[in-house]
């Protein structure tokens, strides 16, 4: 694939080399605009200085309640939003790393190749006036993929990829059920070859059924394709089975990550040791956990977020210093990183230390 030089490809400080994507204080505030003149009165932080590290190969989880920034993130990344402020930073397949955040649309043309997404819905993110071919072989016609004449035989070969039988080229998406239109978005998510593929909460609208069989689907995928993955979800127990490691967010911002066994095991933030309780256990004759923990009020507000650290106002360890000191993202111990001022100090409760109980 032939890429740009542009203005975009300044020298940047590259990330280690099996870093296929990293955001450094990736930022997106959205306006809020009030009278007649629609002046703009302050800002909701939707994403608020976020690093992240996604290598290449490997599967990152992002987690956190609603309304924590989780899917403002995937489509700033994406350039789907332009960003406020900070870096995106990519790695092409000739190693050179550019960085997305300041390019326009024509420059980001050859890389929206590169990265796809997989949409939530599978109902309302389909078109429900256009055919299987003309869905999944949209992207091969806009990019010049392949020929106009080859178009059929290459859609017929993504269907098959995904489970679906290649007679259904000209069938619309009302045929399908949910678990089926979601092997098409994920057909025309691979029809480019992509190499980053961030899936936003692919599985939630589904049966627990379906959601198996679609995450096994993009397991295999995974390995024969050879994808990295920026999986978004407010499951944890998806996220457990599919992801390398985990990002926490709370209120735009990230509160915590590491691997994924690590994290599950031994939580540094208090937020994720509330999140983890709420994991339901699989198998019922596990000994019983320990009481649910249950969070007081609901998400700050990120048009008004609050002093010091934004979890303190719910934080069951919170202290003064949390009130008034907003925590840093700081290594804790090797590959794991924590915002929280009293991370080496707390013991929080993981997962398999419940089961223990």
């Amino acid at each position: 694939m032939t890429h740009p030089t542009d203005v975009a490809e300044r020298q940047v400080e590259a990330p280690a080399a099996e870093v296929l994507l990293e955001t450094r204080g990736l930022t997106k505030h959205f306006p809020i605009k009030k009278g007649f003149l629609g002046r703009t009165v302050g800002h909701v932080k939707a994403v608020d200085g976020v690093d992240l590290r996604i290598r290449a190969g490997q599967t990152v989880g992002l987690v956190g309640e609603s309304g924590c920034g989780k899917s403002t993130l995937a489509r700033t990344i994406l350039r789907a939003y332009e960003p406020t402020a900070g870096e995106i930073l990519y790695r092409r397949p000739d190693g050179r790393v550019v960085d997305l955040a300041p390019m326009g649309d024509r420059e980001l043309k050859p890389y929206r190749r590169d990265i796809r997404m997989v949409f939530q819905d599978p109902f309302s993110s389909l078109n429900p006036r256009m055919t299987l071919l003309q869905l999944v072989g949209e992207p091969l016609r806009v990019n010049d993929v392949v020929p106009p004449s080859q178009i059929e035989e290459r859609v017929a070969t993504l269907l098959t990829r995904v489970g679906l039988r290649p007679e259904y080229l000209h069938r619309y998406p009302n045929a399908f059920s949910g678990g089926e239109r979601q092997r098409i978005g994920l057909a025309r998510a691979l029809a480019l070859e992509p190499r980053l593929v961030v899936a936003d909460e692919a599985v939630s609208a589904l049966d627990v059924s379906v959601r198996a069989q679609i995450i096994n689907l993009m397991k295999d995928l995974q390995v024969e394709e050879d994808l990295t993955y920026l999986f978004v979800s407010h499951d944890l127990g998806m996220v457990e089975y599919m992801s390398d490691e985990v990002v926490v967010m709370y209120v735009g911002r990230v509160v915590e990550t590491g691997p994924t066994d690590d994290l599950y095991t031994r939580p540094y933030h208090p937020y994720t040791e509330a999140l983890l309780s709420a994991v339901p256990d699989p198998d019922p004759n596990a000994a019983r956990r320990p009481e649910r923990i249950v969070l007081r009020g609901e998400v700050a507000d990120p048009s008004d977020v609050p002093p010091g650290c934004p979890f303190h106002p719910r934080c069951f360890y919170a202290q003064d210093r949390c009130r008034t000191e907003v925590p840093a993202l700081r290594e804790i111990s090797p590959g794991r990183r924590a915002a929280c001022h009293f991370s080496e100090e707390l013991q929080l409760r993981g997962i398999d230390e419940s089961e223990a109980a």
